[in-house]
C-alpha cells in the first residue's frame, strides 16, 4: 500500500465511443473485463462502446454498467503491473460503485446488476422533460443554496453536486431549477449551464428510485472494504457492511459532497490522485480544490504507463 495514494472514480459523462480502445489492444484483460459485463447484462457492451452510438451510451441504464465495467478493467490491470494499492479511494456519484468494487466491498457482477438497476430505476422515477439540472459556476455555495430555497415555490431544487469550490449543480423540477439559475445569474454566478441528463439526479425526486433498489441491495452480499472509501453522502469512511448498503441507497437521492470528499483523502494524508476511469473530469476538480494535489489519469496506455512509474 501507499499510504500517499488516493484513487477517484468518475461517474456519467465520462463515458465515450471509442474509450479504453488503446489500452484494450495492448491487453486483453479489458475486454474480458467487459465480457463478464456483458454476460450479467445480456448485451455486448464493449461492442456498444467501441462501435455504437452516442445516445445509446448515453442511455442511464447502459451507461452506469459500462462506466463500472471501465474503471473495474483499469484497476485490474493496476494490479496486473504491479501498482500499490491507495490508502483510500473515492468514487462520484455512480463511481462510488466502482470504488466499492475495487476495495472488496461488492462483487463487481453484482455490482453490474445492481447498477443496470439503479441506472433504470433513477431514469423511471421522474419522467423525461420533467426534471433539469444546471452547473452554477463563480459564486459562493451558500448563495446556491439559498437562491434554489427561494425558487423552489413549492416544487423541489437543490443544490445536489459540490463538485469543487465555485461550481455546484443544482436539480429538481424544471421549472424550479429555470428560477433557480435565474437568480443565481443575478446573484453573480459566472456561469450558468443546463446539463444534458435525462432526470434531477440527487434530489429527493428520486427516493422512489432508492426504495425500488432496495430489494436487489439487501439482496446482495456486502463485505467490509478492503481498502477504505470515502462515501459522498457524508464523506466518512465506513466498514459495516449493512451501513454502507444504507450509504449507497441514500446516495441515491441525497447531494454529492465531493468537495469534502477530496479534502478526506488528503487529510487522510493522500498527496496524489489516481483518476481510475476514462476521461478526465475529476482531475480537474481536484486541482481546484487542493493544488498541492498532483493528479493523475489512467484512460490510455500512456496515461496508466505514467500514473504507475510515478507513484
Amino acid at each position: 500500500m501507499n499510504n500517499n495514494l488516493a484513487f477517484v472514480f468518475p461517474g456519467q459523462g465520462s463515458q465515450k465511443i471509442g474509450m479504453l480502445a488503446d489500452l484494450a489492444a495492448a491487453n486483453t484483460l479489458v475486454e474480458q473485463t467487459f465480457g463478464q459485463a456483458s454476460e450479467v447484462l445480456g448485451y455486448d457492451c464493449w461492442d456498444l462502446v467501441q462501435n455504437g452510438e452516442e445516445d445509446a451510451i448515453n442511455l442511464t441504464e447502459r451507461t452506469q454498467p459500462i462506466l463500472l465495467a471501465a474503471s473495474v478493467a483499469i484497476w485490474r490491470l493496476w494490479q496486473q503491473q504491479g501498482g500499490p494499492n491507495p490508502a483510500a479511494m473515492a468514487g462520484h456519484s455512480l463511481g462510488e460503485w466502482s470504488a466499492l468494487v475495487c476495495a472488496g466491498a461488492v462483487g463487481f457482477a453484482d455490482a453490474v446488476k445492481i447498477v443496470r438497476a439503479r441506472g433504470a430505476f433513477m431514469q423511471q422515477a421522474v419522467p423525461v422533460g420533467v426534471g433539469a439540472m444546471a452547473a452554477i459556476m463563480g459564486i459562493d455555495d451558500q448563495i446556491v443554496i439559498d437562491a434554489c430555497a427561494e425558487a423552489a415555490e413549492g416544487q423541489v431544487v437543490a443544490a445536489v453536486n459540490f463538485n469543487a469550490p465555485g461550481q455546484v449543480v443544482i436539480a429538481g423540477d424544471a421549472d424550479a431549477v429555470a428560477r433557480a439559475t435565474a437568480i443565481c445569474k443575478k446573484g453573480g454566478a459566472k456561469r450558468a449551464v443546463e446539463l444534458p441528463v435525462s432526470a434531477p439526479f440527487h434530489t429527493s425526486l428520486m427516493r422512489p428510485a432508492a426504495d425500488n433498489l432496495a430489494e436487489l441491495v439487501e439482496a446482495t452480499t456486502f463485505s467490509a472494504p478492503q481498502i477504505k472509501v470515502i462515501h459522498n453522502v457524508n464523506a466518512l469512511t465506513e466498514t459495516n457492511p449493512q451501513a454502507i448498503k444504507t450509504l449507497m441507497l441514500e446516495q441515491i437521492y441525497k447531494p454529492v459532497l465531493w468537495v469534502d470528499c477530496v479534502n478526506g483523502l488528503a487529510a487522510g494524508g493522500a498527496e496524489m490522485l489516481i483518476e481510475c476511469g476514462p476521461g478526465r473530469v475529476l482531475n480537474g476538480l481536484s486541482k481546484r480544490i487542493d493544488r498541492n494535489l498532483k493528479s493523475l489519469s489512467t484512460d490510455d496506455v500512456d496515461s496508466l504507463e505514467n500514473a504507475l512509474t510515478s507513484v
